[in-house]
């Protein structure tokens, strides 16, 4: 499986699979995003190509990293024993280059995110984030180690913010869902099956499934995208922007304002890591 260098329709390293003709799209220098993942024919993540190839806009598409936040805070602010800081909505992960490698096991690639000098200014943490993308038969697979390098302990929160194609945003549901969740727009508890009834309108919501997995079902399409989870990367956040014919399911190992709530935060102690694990399973029946 190479790694080759693309330039159409943007610059964008691809990873193949010569076998099953799946592939995936990199940008590492765009915040380690992952563009593009084509399985069985079917190109499954939705990116909007006009707005990526503009720097001066944020990324609708693709894969983007959140850490060490997910979600926003109150007036941006991260009120740490060390001082406070100046931490914007879902970090810095998704704005800065990472570093990428083919993996030795030939099934992926690993991309890999170290403190900076601007990083430490945000978050005073000297951290490796460490990020193996493999294709699977039908599957993409995406192990996460956060390291702490630091001389004290490090909090933090880590999601992927994927966005995925759909026919249209009417007649799509969404198996595994628990009844009751948290509408962002609101921050406050809801029904789910309401909520989902306004998924072509706009939705924002953060669910606790108690199922291993989250099944969205496009039926126009014939396609199903199975989100699996592993705990404690097993919220998920799901989120729609009519008109766009997207939907993003995403898996975030706490809410929103975990390092202040402490509600799911993660801390480790210094040369502590730790692995978040996720797999996304694509079936088509045509």
């Amino acid at each position: 499986m190479p790694l080759i260098q693309r330039d159409a329709p943007y610059p964008h390293w691809e990873f193949s699979d010569p076998a099953s003709g799946d592939l995936l799209r990199l940008v590492p220098e765009r915040g380690g995003l992952i563009t593009g993942w084509r399985s069985g024919g079917h190109e499954v993540v939705y990116l909007d190509l006009e707005r990526f190839l503009d720097p001066a806009q944020s990324v609708r598409g693709g894969f983007p990293v959140l850490f060490p936040i997910t979600g926003g805070l109150p007036d941006n602010r991260l009120p740490l024993p060390q001082g406070d800081f100046t931490l914007g909505q879902h970090g810095f992960a998704r704005q800065l280059p990472w570093q990428m490698e083919a993996l030795a096991d030939s099934r992926g690639v690993r991309l890999q995110l170290v403190d900076t000098p601007e990083t430490l200014q945000s978050y005073p943490f000297r951290f490796l984030l460490s990020m193996e993308v493999r294709l699977a038969p039908g599957a993409l697979e995406i192990s996460t180690t956060v390291e702490n390098r630091s001389n004290e302990a490090m909090p933090f929160s880590f999601g992927l913010h994927p966005y995925f194609n759909l026919t249209s945003l009417e007649g799509v549901h969404v198996e595994g869902l628990p009844p009751d969740c948290l509408n962002h727009l609101t921050m406050a508890p809801a029904s789910t099956a309401e909520q989902m009834e306004r998924l072509a309108s706009g939705i924002d919501l953060l669910v606790r499934p108690t199922a291993a997995a989250v099944r969205l079902v496009d039926a126009a399409a014939g396609t199903a995208l199975e989100l699996q989870l592993s705990h404690p990367f097993d919220l998920v956040v799901l989120w729609t922007e009519p008109p766009r014919s997207m939907v993003c399911l995403e898996p975030w190992s706490g809410p929103r304002q975990a390092l202040l709530s402490g509600d799911r935060k993660i801390e480790l102690q210094p040369g502590q890591n730790t692995q978040l694990h996720t797999r996304f399973a694509f079936t088509a029946s045509r």
